[in-house]
Parts: structure tokens; sequence; C-alpha cells
């Protein structure tokens, strides 16, 4: 069943990981896809083939999520190819570890930049447009479980996700009125290409996975499932909530 059938989505950071099991499998529940990449053009090609093996529609877009116009070219290009954008999947992320005493001023604004300020000014391009065409749309924000949960070594990033939940909490109560839901999804450990030096530390590894209730990594599908679920019909009456995917992570996690 193609719960998401006639549906335009905008998918940030599709080109790879989480980003990309999210666009391919709106894909192919039935929405025509708006592929982001900034870097990985070959991913993105891949993520774009994927659905159309499902029957599916996409447009592959290059953009940088920190640039304005980027931004509004992601938008404009929608409604421009599509004649909608009823979705926005604010995806794309950056983390870099660095202790806090040693942060550097260019680090910590990049992180912002990525992971707050482009979800704002995107979510406002998104917004506008459909409050213009007076319809509703869904905005979900892949956080993590770091929008809660301290994380030493990654303060900034910390920072970033702790001032998604909140920029989500304000907009579900500005954007109920238009119809327009919005909420976080917060992904545990995830084996994704991020992740790459702690799946290569078999001890680090080891000491996560025993944090982890159930006991495994996350994949990127399992955050796609909760992506298209919030999207669909059967989400209507849900806004303003994060959805933990973590495994039991968040439930468990101490230092060691």
């Amino acid at each position: 069943m193609q719960r998401l059938q006639g549906k335009v989505a905008i998918v940030t950071g599709a080109g790879s990981g989480i980003g990309q099991a999210i666009a391919k499998r709106l894909g192919c529940e039935g929405a025509k896809v708006l592929i982001n990449y900034r870097g990985s053009e070959a991913g993105a090609d891949e993520t774009r083939r994927a659905i159309e093996a499902c029957g599916g529609q996409s447009v592959v877009i290059q953009g940088d999520v920190t640039k304005m116009d980027d931004l509004r070219n992601l938008v404009d290009t929608a409604w421009n190819k599509f004649d909608s954008a009823d979705i926005l999947v604010n995806n794309a992320g950056l983390e870099i570890r660095s202790d806090f005493w040693d942060t550097k001023e260019e680090d910590y604004d990049r992180q912002m930049a990525v992971n707050l300020r482009g979800p704002y000014f995107l979510a406002q391009a998104f917004v506008r447009r459909l409050r213009d065409a007076k319809k509703p749309g869904r905005i979900i924000n892949i956080s993590s479980v770091h929008e809660d949960m301290a994380f030493p070594g990654f303060t900034t990033y910390c920072c970033s996700k702790g001032g998604m939940r909140m920029m989500m909490h304000n907009l579900t109560v500005e954007l109920g009125p238009l119809g327009i839901t919005v909420n976080n999804i917060a992904p545990g450990a995830i084996a994704t290409p991020i992740n790459k030096a702690l799946l290569e530390d078999k001890p680090k590894l080891n000491a996560l996975l025993a944090n982890i209730p159930l006991g495994r990594l996350g994949t990127p599908e399992d955050v796609a499932a909760m992506v298209a679920f919030l999207t669909s019909d059967d989400a209507s009456y849900i806004t303003g909530a994060t959805f933990l995917v973590d495994g039991g992570l968040m439930r468990n996690y101490h230092e060691q």
C-alpha cells in the first residue's frame, strides 16, 4: 500500500545514511521526492534509482543547507516540478567532536548552521508556500537522543539538537492553525557513515551495545519507517512530539 500517493517530499542530506533511507522509503510509499545532497552526487543518484525501481518519481538537486539561496531553491524546485511540497524532512546534520575548552569558533558556527539554522530557514520557506496556497503539511526533523541526553565531547552538537527540540515545540503551536504538524525523530546509535570510527572500534562498540536494551545498533531503515508513519494520514493528529528510535538506549545509558 502506498500511503503517500500524491504527496511531494523534500529530504535534505538524502545522498547517504539515514537521509537516503528516508527518501527511498517515502518514494516507495508513493511520494514524489526532492533528493537534496551537498557532496555525494553518486549517493543521490543511487537514491534516485532506488525510487525509480519502486515506480516512484524524484528529482536530484545539489544544495547546501547553510546557504539561503539554496534553501529557497529547494522549495521553489519542488513547487515548479511537482506543483507542491507537502512534506519536509530536515535530515542533513553535522557532528564534530571536541572538548568544550578546545572548541573552535568555526566548528561551532558550522554545526549550528547545518543542524539548526538550516532547518529553521528551510522550514520557513516551506511554510510560506503552504500558507500562501492554504495547504496543510508535515515537518519532520531528524534530531537525536542528544536533544536531551548529555554527550561529553559534543557539547555544540547537543546544543544544536536541543535547539531543534525547542524549535519543534514552538512551531507546533504557531503552525497548528495552518494544518501543519511538526515532529522530531531522535535516533540513537545508528549504523551510518557518521559512525564509521565507532563501528571499527570493537571495544567501544561492544560497550555501547551493552547500554542498548535491544542489543543492536539501529539501521537507517528503522528511522525511515518512523518518518513514513509520521507523514502518513495515520499520524494526522500527532504533532509536537519527539519519537525515540534508539532501541531503549535513552532509558539505559550511563557514562562509563
